[in-house]
């Protein structure tokens, strides 16, 4: 597997860049608890990223402000049910995995929780058809797995994992998950991913339809999402942050398109900040995205230099993330705070099931 590194390049000192430079104060009551009755009817707020001008519309707008010439680029990875609740073979005890992603061994780096009863070679069980048993400690005290199961009965671990598992919710979301669907994208194919891809999720069948009847491109590539997108700044200089690989895959028929679309004059839309960093991952320094297959730990914030997009579909993100990071470099850093202090006073719903935001 190949990997991606990239060189951030920054136009003020990397030591003036302070975590703290990217808080805001978010009321608690403005963290979605659950998604909106429509998909494409979440509010949307359009930030144009030179004049720091705002225009508050609903998702489904999001059609007019798209031209014929342009391309939207999707991360189609699907959300697995990632949470295993079970217990431990030796005990009984409760034992809690979160599988963060599948390594070319075919073992699983996890979470673990309590760790201390995940020793190399402690086996727990789930659902009385899978079992996993440690393998190894890695980076951060995470344990890679390795899982057995009924060949019989279930021909891949997705199948177990639909049999067992629980969807990874954020742990900001306190409300029961009713409808697993709710925490996919419509377009999800590749199984891979702990955690959604959420700006797509304001997608419905219809609008991406409608929108590619105004002849808009549309393109779809894949990164498993894992904890390194979420994984909380705990430094004070943002360049001490280390991200995470997280796998991506771009075809040669997507980035032909995506080449040809920008080539002619249009824009790259990326529809969320995973789909960001495949494409400036992708990218050489004259912006051309080549196809690969290969890992990523890209850490995009301002100063950074975009090659590949030209706006982006994000939702609203929270205090102090890579995230944020990543807007406040493709809008800058006084525009986002100033966007996110007005999405605050208009109540606008936060993190994975709340509104979004196109940049352009």
């Amino acid at each position: 597997m190949e990997t991606i590194e990239t060189t951030i390049v920054n136009d003020r000192p990397s030591t003036d860049l302070d975590t703290h430079d990217f808080y805001f104060d978010l009321p608690e009551e403005l963290i979605a608890q659950s998604p909106s009755p429509e998909r494409d009817g979440c509010r949307l707020l359009v930030l144009d990223r030179t004049s720091g001008a705002m225009e508050h519309r609903v998702f489904r707008d999001i059609i007019d402000y798209l031209r014929p010439e342009d391309m939207l680029v999707v991360n189609s990875s699907k959300v697995i049910p990632a949470r295993l609740l079970g217990k431990t073979c030796a005990t009984g005890a409760d034992m809690e995995l979160l599988l963060l992603r599948m390594l070319d061994s075919g073992e699983w780096e996890t979470l673990v929780r309590p760790g201390k009863r995940a020793k190399v070679g402690a086996a727990f069980t789930f659902g009385g058809c899978l079992t996993a048993t440690v393998t190894g400690i890695v980076e951060g005290g995470n344990r890679t797995v390795r899982f057995s199961y009924d060949t019989d009965r279930f021909h891949t671990i997705y199948e177990v994992l639909d049999a067992v598992g629980q969807m990874p919710l954020p742990p900001y979301i306190t409300k029961k998950l009713e409808n697993r669907d709710d925490y996919q994208t419509v377009y999800a194919k590749t199984e891979g991913s702990a955690a959604a891809p959420t700006a797509g999720l304001h997608f419905t069948e219809e609008l991406l339809a409608r929108i590619r009847e105004k002849g808009v491109g549309y393109g779809e590539v894949t990164l498993h999402v894992g904890l390194g997108t979420f994984r909380p700044v705990k430094v004070d200089k943002i360049r001490d942050h280390h991200m995470h690989g997280e796998r991506f895959v771009v075809t040669d028929e997507v980035a032909e398109q995506i080449n040809r679309r920008r080539a002619a004059g249009g824009r790259i839309i990326a529809v969320g900040t995973t789909s960001c960093r495949v494409l400036e991952s992708a990218s050489d320094s004259d912006g051309i995205v080549h196809p690969m297959s290969a890992e990523t730990g890209i850490f995009i914030y301002p100063g950074y230099r975009f090659k590949a997009i030209d706006a982006l579909i994000t939702n609203f993100h929270l205090p102090e993330s890579t995230l944020i990071m990543l807007v406040s470099a493709l809008a800058g850093t006084e525009h986002t705070l100033d966007a996110y202090r007005v999405a605050v006073q208009e109540r606008y719903r936060f993190f994975s099931f709340g509104d979004a935001m196109l940049i352009v």
